[in-house]
Order: structure tokens, then C-alpha cells, then sequence
């Protein structure tokens, strides 16, 4: 008893210090960290997205469901920050396939793509991100690989095949992490490391670590996905290697780091399951020097400090107890100060709090039959057992058809509390939080001893020289650009009216400032939208150029998550794949579904009609393929090389440069007869161009001599009196066209209804998505209900509900029940 009444004596002290640490250091470097880190918040308060998918793979034909859930801050609540998030699919490639841009209500908003049945079969993934996010970066972003299936192209597509070429190639890498980040002399350290296979993924190896006199001094296995840890001391003067083993049984030598003679070793380790223990240890050398110096021990999450702690002079080793309820669910950053405000060491730390809510789905009846309507409840309550109202999604699918492994998919509590304040590559995150024991939470450790926080670094963010932000939130759609005199001097107080080419009616008007900038804020449009824009100088004179802004998606290279591409798509899908067969055939039957008709191949015998203005020196028009300009205005590209991605036979594109697939290098581009390089292909507006031709036969680009080796990209742009077949952009002084990307107009998941006599059952019931509702709201009573029909099919039907309350409590509960 007298332990326990000294162990809650402790914990109120440790409470109390924490509270008056500023008012007790007023004069020490905390004071200055607190108020960096408060301004970084408040003026770069961290963002986050996260998309509730309805199912983890597809095929070409289907469509894809999501909803946006965006979160600021470590409370993680729905965020005010921005009211517009971006979401692409891009391909292995790195190309953007498609792309919507969705209003944000709440910090929540919905949408899909309809995946034609022409898409490669192959890895693809699903970009989310804000326009504030850029600032920090594209590794914050969303990121989900999807692998996407075509039952009608399976064999022929390449894509699968090159991947497993391009990763297979490589040694395992064998990285070590002492905690904290040093290894010091004569101090017992715990050592994490990891492994990693050429493909990114994690692999399992065992060892020995010698000194330089060959001595075993500690032995390691791993534990989880190539990583683990050991305990060494390390003596002066002493160097240190590994001897591993792989998998495989080959063997390979790694050197560690060197011991430091002056330094500390922090050491954070779960005191029981309620509370953390910090041990700080300072070398010899450095207590002797000075035993009365005292360093700073700071804790925080999204900028805010939740824990500052001041070792004790005199005494070389501190130690201090602390509850874990003083922290939100997450990440959280454990830095070690000098005492002039030097950061030292640092540790991650993942808080696993009961502070997230409790969901639980419940039928109205215990068995169900195909086509049978089922009703559901769902009941969200917090970790006190209040009711939570909430914004929610569901998704039902046939696990039958649509086999899940839970620890390989995404789901909302690894994404916002785990990948997504980390820049590097977790390898299947949701593990850690499917079944959370005391297996699972040594691994997700480990894991955090591997990992670096890099939202900010220390010494930029107290020097006070974080970058600028880039780009600001948005809050509505706009436009903008500058007006200029024929001289390229700005125009000022000019005259500024935008237009709808499609609404004459609609329009605005606005005046431009010192720099000759105008911008219409505001704004509600489609993605479908063409803008006119005209300007005059404060005398009505109509002679001034518009520049238009462009705001350019972020750049898609760099995808830190490429080891979630599977590799063999076909083999680990079979099952998927032979439903969603059946399903493309019935849908072609009725005439239903995202699919084109393909037709015989057509030998057109009159000689076709030469391209004005070509100057394609085989003569205008005698190329392998030609892209006539007026396909590429409805394809709602962002790019050039986005539009025809796909489209060119032999032709692929990377980073928006044309690479031939004959020796996959760059092609020639040449713009109107003249030699520009590659990149220069994005920067040409769709509207401008007339043609493009393609040229790979060797007849037909030796006429260009070693330039046109890898082919050659003929691009014609448009002339005078050219005669095409849609509306001619409006150009000249003091006017121009636009047709920036609007809102998207998210379409309506249909669950059909067997009691209604129109219903083609037979499409229904092969349906493997049964029921998609992104807009579940539970009441003041925690409560929300609905309803849908099973498909045609038996088997395990399962059942997805995620959301976030209005507190920023996360909530995730996934639900089975049997069709018989």
C-alpha cells in the first residue's frame, strides 16, 4: 500500500511539474522552443487525408468509390483549414490517369472514377492531397496502391512483367538504429535495425555482433518484416561489425556506427501499459566535466508540447515516470535538449490511448438468404460510453469474390495516426492496429526506432528560418493571371471581365492592382467549364496581353509507397478476376458499364487529306499514327502527355516526357520544325495544337539521322483558317479562353432494389460491391441506420464502417455475416 500511495504521489508531482515547467524555466531554452513550436502550429498547422476506399482492387470496367475524410492537428479533427482536396489515380508510370477536384463540407467529401474497360491491367494508386499539403511536401500525401485487373487484356499487358524486371536487381540493405541516435561509450543502448530486399519490402535475417577482436558481444533475429533489436555496450576504443544472415543463408558484413566518447543515450520503454519510463544516461567524460549540467527533455505532437521535463544536476543518470494519458493517440516526438537549446536525441514514441471511439454494427436478423434485404445499425459510442455523433462511411462487400487480407489494406486509424506523419515507407501498417497485444506493440516500437519525424527539422525551426509557404489553402475555386502592356509592363487599374462561353449571362468583373494581377475569388464551376476573359486599360484601350495562372497538379514522381505494388497482379486475384468477367460480359450484353465497342480493323483506301502546315519531312501526314487536336479537348487532360498516355502505339510517358518502347529513350520532339527537348511537350496547350504526329518506322525517321534514333513527335500547332470541327478558342489583344478544372460532380452509388419488377437481377447479382453509403451520420443518440440488397451470390459478406465524431475521435469496426 505504501508503494502505491508513493507511486500516486509521484504521479501528481510529475503532473504538477509538467504543468509550471514554462513558469519554473522561464529563463532556460523551453521557453523559446515553446514559443517556435506554437507559431509553426498556429502558421503551419498540420493537414491530413485520409480516403475510405470500397473495396482494395478493382478491374478495368468498375468503378471506383471513396470518400475524403481531411483532419488538422494532433486531435484530429475535421478540418476548417481547406474547403478543396485533389484526388488522382496514377499509374505505375506515374502518370495521371484521371484527376477530380471535390468541395470539402465539413472535412468531408465523396466521389469515384469510372475506370474505362480499355485501362492497362496492372499497379496503380489513389492520390489525395490539399493544396496547403504541398507545403510539406508530397510524402504526407495520401497515398493507397490498387491493383486493377482487365479479364480482357489479362496476358498481353506487359506491365506486371517489366515491374517485377525493374525491382528484382539489388542487395538486401541492413540499416542500424541505436535509440536515440547514438551508440555511447560504456552505456547499455538498445540497437534497432531493419532490413530491407531490392523490391523495398522487408526481409528476415539473423546475426552476430563482433568487436574488433572478434568477440561475440550480442546476437539479433528479426521479428517482424525484417526488423527487430538488441542491447549492446559499447567500450572505448572498441569498433563494432555485424555478421548477417539472410533468408536465403547468404552472408554479408556491416560496420556500426562509432561509439561517441561525450554524449547521452535516451531510453523510452513502456513502464507497465498505463505509463512510459524515459531513462537518460550521460557518458563519463561528460558528468565529469560538468555534474551539475542539466538538460531538457521535450515531448510534442503536431507542434504542441504535451510533456517538458529538467534532469537533476548531480547526478548522471535521470529517470522519470510518465502517464500516458498525457498524450493523444499517435506519434509522438521525444527530443533532448543542452542546456543552450541544442537538440541532442531523439526518439519516436506511437500512443496507443482507448481514446478513439467504439463502433458496433448490428443486423436485424441473425441469417440472410441472396437478394434478401438486410438493415443495419450502426452504434457509435466514445471510450466512456457516451453516444457519438459522427460522420461515417460504409462499404458491403462479397468477401467471397473479393478476398481481403486486413493487415495489406489501408483503413483510417494506421493511415491518420501512423503513415501519415511519417515521410518514409511503412510496410503494411494496418498490422499494428488489427490486433493490438503486446506482440503487436514491441513490432510498431521497433518500427518507431526506424523511423525520423521530419515535419520540421530542429535546428531551421529554432534558427526561425522554416521555408515560406508556397501554396495557401483554398478555400473556393478562382481565377487569376496578369495583365500586361504589348511591352510586358504591367497594366494598371485595368479592366478585367470573365465570362461563361457556355452562359453568356453569367460573368464578373474586377479591376487589376499595382502589379497588373486580377483574381475572381469565389467561385462555383464544373470541371466541364470554358471561361472567357477580357481586359482593357482604365482608357477602355483593348491593346494588353492576358497571362493566364496555371496552378500544376503536384509532381508524381517520388512515390514512397512503390513497394505496395504487387508485383504478380493476375495469379493473386484469379478469383476476383473470373467474377468480374462474368460481370463485363453481362454489362456488354445490356449495354451497361464504363466500356467502348470494339470494332474490326477499317482499311480506308482514298488518300487522305494532307495536314496543313506539317512540317513532317516524309511529306505532311505520312507518320505510324496522328493525334488530330480536336481529340484532345474533351479528354479533360491536365497535361499533353496526360491526354495521350495510352493513346500512341509504342509510346510511353514519364514525367510528361515520350519515351519509345523500342529502346525506351527519349523522343524527338519537334514543334512546328523546331528541335525542342522532350520536357517541352507539357508546356503546348491542347487548344493550340492541330496535329500530332508520331514517327517509330525506321523508313520513316532515318530522314532525321541520329535525332530521330528513339522516334520523333511531330507537333503542328493551329494557323489561321484552320477548319475543325468544334469552336475556335477565342484569341487576340485584350481576350482569351480558359478552361481551368472545376468542381466535380460525384455520382450516386445505385443499389438495386430485387422487389422492383425493372431490375435486371441477373446484373445485380453479380455485383461484388453490394453497398456503398458515404454519408452515414450517426445522432445525438450515437445511432444510425439503412438498408440494401444482398447480390445474387452466398458466401461471407462483409461489412466496413469508418469515420471520425465531432471530437476527432476515429472510429473503424469491420462487420461479417453469412448469405445462405
Amino acid at each position: 500500500m505504501a508503494f502505491k500511495r508513493f507511486f500516486t504521489t509521484l504521479l501528481i508531482f510529475a503532473g504538477i511539474a509538467g504543468i509550471y515547467s514554462f513558469a519554473r524555466f522561464a529563463d532556460d531554452p523551453l521557453v523559446k522552443i515553446k514559443q517556435l513550436l506554437d507559431k509553426w502550429a498556429n502558421e503551419e498547422p498540420v493537414e491530413k487525408v485520409y480516403l475510405h476506399l470500397d473495396k482494395p482492387y478493382y478491374a478495368a470496367g468498375e468503378d471506383i468509390w471513396f470518400k475524403a475524410y481531411v483532419v488538422s492537428g494532433s486531435s484530429h479533427q475535421l478540418s476548417v483549414i481547406s474547403r478543396i482536396v485533389n484526388i488522382e489515380l496514377i499509374d505505375e508510370r506515374d502518370s495521371i490517369k484521371q484527376s477530380v477536384k471535390l468541395p470539402l463540407i465539413g472535412g468531408v467529401a465523396n466521389g469515384d472514377f469510372a475506370l474505362p474497360d480499355t485501362l492497362h491491367q496492372g499497379n496503380y494508386r489513389i492520390r489525395a492531397y490539399t493544396s496547403y499539403m504541398r507545403n510539406a511536401g508530397s510524402n504526407y500525401f495520401f497515398n493507397e496502391a490498387v491493383t486493377i485487373v482487365n479479364t480482357i487484356t489479362a496476358g498481353k499487358d506487359p506491365i506486371a512483367k517489366r515491374s517485377a524486371i525493374n525491382r528484382g536487381a539489388g542487395k538486401i540493405d541492413v540499416q542500424f538504429f541505436p535509440e536515440g541516435g547514438y551508440l555511447v561509450n560504456d552505456i547499455t543502448t538498445k540497437v534497432a535495425f531493419k532490413s530491407v530486399a531490392p523490391n523495398g519490402l522487408g526481409v528476415d535475417i539473423k546475426g552476430t555482433i563482433t568487436d574488433s577482436k572478434g568477440q561475440q558481444v550480442a546476437q539479433f533475429n528479426s521479428t517482424h518484416l525484417g526488423m527487430g533489436q538488441f542491447e549492446m555496450t559499447p567500450r572505448a576504443g572498441v569498433t563494432y561489425q555485424a555478421k548477417i544472415t539472410n533468408a536465403n543463408g547468404s552472408e554479408n558484413i556491416s560496420t556500426l556506427l562509432k561509439a561517441v566518447y561525450r554524449g547521452y543515450v535516451l531510453n523510452i520503454a513502456d513502464y507497465d501499459a498505463r505509463n512510459l519510463q524515459v531513462k537518460i544516461t550521460a557518458s563519463g567524460v561528460l558528468f565529469m566535466d560538468d555534474p551539475n549540467q542539466q538538460v531538457t527533455l521535450v515531448a510534442q505532437s503536431a507542434g504542441k508540447i504535451y510533456y517538458s521535463e529538467k534532469t537533476k544536476p548531480g547526478s548522471a543518470v535521470f529517470t522519470s515516470v510518465i502517464p500516458k494519458s498525457k498524450f493523444p493517440s499517435g506519434i509522438v516526438q521525444f527530443t533532448l535538449f543542452s542546456s543552450v537549446g541544442e537538440p541532442l536525441n531523439e526518439r519516436l514514441v506511437f500512443i496507443q490511448n482507448p481514446d478513439q471511439l467504439n463502433l458496433t454494427v448490428a443486423a436485424d436478423q441473425q441469417a440472410y438468404a441472396p437478394q434478401q434485404k438486410v438493415k443495419l445499425t450502426v452504434n457509435a459510442q466514445t471510450n466512456e460510453h457516451k453516444p457519438a455523433a459522427g460522420n461515417f462511411s460504409v462499404s458491403v462487400i462479397d468477401e467471397t469474390r473479393v478476398p481481403v487480407d486486413e493487415n495489406t489494406e489501408n483503413n483510417i486509424m494506421a493511415n491518420l495516426l501512423l503513415t501519415a506523419d511519417l515521410s518514409g515507407y511503412v510496410e503494411r501498417p494496418a498490422y499494428y492496429f488489427n490486433n493490438k497485444n503486446d506482440k503487436t506493440r514491441a513490432d510498431l516500437d521497433v518500427l518507431m526506432l526506424t523511423q525520423g519525424y521530419h515535419r520540421f527539422e530542429w535546428k531551421q525551426l529554432l534558427k526561425g528560418a522554416l521555408p515560406a509557404k508556397q501554396y495557401q489553402p483554398e478555400h473556393s475555386l478562382q481565377v487569376s493571371g496578369t495583365v500586361l502592356t504589348v511591352g510586358g509592363k504591367p497594366v494598371v487599374n485595368g479592366k478585367v471581365k470573365l465570362f461563361d462561353l457556355d452562359s453568356i449571362q453569367y460573368s464578373r468583373d474586377t479591376v487589376t492592382d499595382e502589379h497588373g494581377r486580377f483574381i475572381f475569388k469565389n467561385l462555383t464551376f464544373d470541371d466541364s467549364v470554358r471561361f472567357i476573359v477580357q481586359a482593357r486599360t482604365s482608357k477602355n484601350k483593348r491593346n494588353v496581353d492576358i497571362k493566364m495562372d496555371k496552378l500544376l497538379p503536384a509532381s508524381t514522381s517520388g512515390n514512397k509507397n512503390m513497394p505496395d505494388f504487387d508485383i504478380n497482379v493476375s495469379n493473386n486475384l484469379s478469383v476476383f478476376a473470373q467474377s468480374s468477367k462474368r460481370l463485363y460480359q453481362e454489362e456488354r450484353e445490356y449495354g451497361l458499364g464504363n466500356h467502348v465497342i470494339s470494332l474490326q480493323e477499317v482499311v480506308i483506301r482514298e488518300k487522305r487529306e494532307a495536314l496543313k502546315y506539317s512540317s513532317n519531312l516524309n511529306g505532311p501526314g505520312n507518320a505510324d499514327q496522328i493525334i488530330m487536336g480536336k481529340e484532345l479537348r474533351d479528354l479533360g487532360c491536365v497535361n499533353i502527355a496526360d491526354c495521350l498516355q495510352g493513346r500512341l502505339l509504342g509510346v510511353i510517358f514519364r514525367n510528361g516526357i515520350p519515351y519509345s518502347t523500342r529502346d525506351y529513350r527519349p523522343m524527338q520532339l519537334i514543334v512546328d520544325g523546331t528541335y525542342v527537348g522532350p520536357q517541352y511537350l507539357n508546356n503546348l496547350n491542347y487548344v493550340d495544337i492541330q496535329a500530332i504526329e508520331i514517327l517509330r518506322n525506321v523508313g520513316l525517321t532515318s530522314v532525321y539521322g541520329g535525332r530521330g534514333g528513339s522516334g520523333v513527335l511531330l507537333v503542328t500547332t493551329r494557323h489561321g483558317g484552320d477548319n475543325d470541327d468544334y469552336p475556335e478558342p477565342i484569341y487576340g489583344r485584350g481576350i482569351t479562353t480558359y478552361y481551368p478544372k472545376g468542381y466535380y460532380k460525384a455520382r450516386v452509388f445505385y443499389s438495386p432494389r430485387y422487389d422492383r419488377p425493372k431490375t435486371n437481377k441477373q446484373l445485380a447479382d453479380l455485383r461484388t460491391t453490394i453497398c456503398w453509403k458515404p454519408d452515414l451520420l450517426t445522432g445525438k443518440d450515437g445511432k444510425a441506420s439503412f438498408e440494401y440488397f444482398n447480390a445474387g451470390s452466398k458466401g461471407t459478406y462483409r461489412v466496413v464502417v469508418e469515420g471520425i465524431d465531432n471530437d476527432g475521435h476515429l472510429g473503424r469496426q469491420v462487420y461479417h455475416y453469412e448469405v445462405q
